[in-house]
């Protein structure tokens, strides 16, 4: 359900389920939850779009077929690990960075990815459609290789992806509500020693001393941030801003916004100081590499500057993870000419 909304302050009672066919007032409350959780009043002429579940899928008047690969589409975002080795190389899910399976805003919900793509992407300089959207998630937060356009899961992941757009006209004129990760205002000065206290008061209980995560047998239960099985220089949440981003808006988990400014930044910063797999478009040289990347995507992350607390010089190094190589050829230029 799509409303625009004007309102300045608003509070209420705890709800995230909402149907596809929501009323006004479930609208209402859904906002009333995220402003009661901390997060900003939708502004004026804000498109708010409450995601359908699952359980609604069971409810809509869709062919069986459909909702069969919509709930494979769930099944391997919430569960990436079970393509681990073929075209996941580390410990992550796609539910791992956009939570809420998806749906929860100000957690980059991806079902705006389904109405806005086609479209320019400055990071490769070309018009992306929502697969490759998608594999770029593979190629660099996942630090894998994408599942084949066109293939079985490919299809599934973008059919889920849509699924969370129903009802929601392409190409939005208005801005959308919630969407990404919403960095609060830069604090003056970030902190590595700040960063790396509030971490291991907020974070490690979870992700460990060591932002390896946990795993229990197969399953990620919290994923590692760093290190070889998190995500490569490549991914956006290496970008402080971004991390910063999503930092104050979803952890620590379970209490959003419960973090001041400055701590979310100053955690985005340490944990941006440290190592992790190689940026798929590595040429060989760290310098090169952020010559020729810096503009479009790492002159907002630490990549091939010196760590302030040793001198090391951060994705100075050739290591690519368990994955057993460099870049996908999904990582490619499209041109019409």
């Amino acid at each position: 359900m799509i409303r625009t909304f004007s309102y300045v302050a608003l509070s209420g009672t705890l709800l995230f389920s909402a149907t596809a066919a929501a009323t006004d007032d479930t609208t209402q409350q859904y906002i009333n939850t995220l402003t009661e959780l901390g997060y900003p009043a939708p502004k004026a002429n804000e498109l708010v779009h409450i995601p359908p579940t699952m359980e609604d899928l069971e409810n809509a008047s869709l062919h069986p077929e459909l909702k069969r690969v919509i709930r494979r589409g769930y099944d391997l975002f919430t569960n990436t690990q079970q393509l681990r080795g073929e075209n996941v190389f580390n410990n992550m899910n796609c539910s791992s960075c956009h939570m809420g399976e998806g749906r929860m805003p100000f957690s980059a919900p991806v079902w705006p990815a389904a109405v806005t793509l086609p479209n320019y992407r400055g990071k490769n300089d070309h018009v992306n459609n929502l697969e490759e959207r998608i594999a770029g998630c593979f190629t660099y937060s996942m630090n894998g290789k994408p599942p084949e356009y066109g293939s079985d899961n490919m299809l599934a992941l973008s059919a889920y992806h849509q699924w969370l757009a129903k009802g929601v006209a392409m190409y939005p004129e208005k801005p959308i509500y919630g969407r990404g990760f919403p960095a609060p205002d830069r604090p003056a000065k970030l902190s590595y020693a700040r960063g790396e206290a509030a971490f291991e008061e907020n974070c490690s209980v979870c992700h460990g001393n060591d932002g390896e995560g946990l795993r229990v047998g197969n399953h990620t239960v919290f994923p590692a941030i760093w290190g070889d099985m998190s995500n490569n220089w490549g991914a956006g949440i290496v970008r402080v801003f971004t991390a910063a981003g999503f930092i104050k808006n979803n952890m620590p988990l379970g209490q959003p916004n419960s973090l001041s400014d400055q701590e979310a930044w100053d955690i985005a910063y340490y944990m941006s100081n440290q190592e992790r797999p190689q940026d798929p478009r590595y040429t060989g040289d760290v310098k090169d590499t952020l010559e020729k990347t810096q503009e479009r995507f790492h002159k907002h992350s630490m990549y091939g500057q010196a760590r302030e607390t040793d001198g090391h010089v951060l994705g100075d190094h050739n290591n690519t993870g368990e994955k057993p190589f460099l870049k996908p050829d999904s990582v490619r230029p499209r041109t019409f000419e």
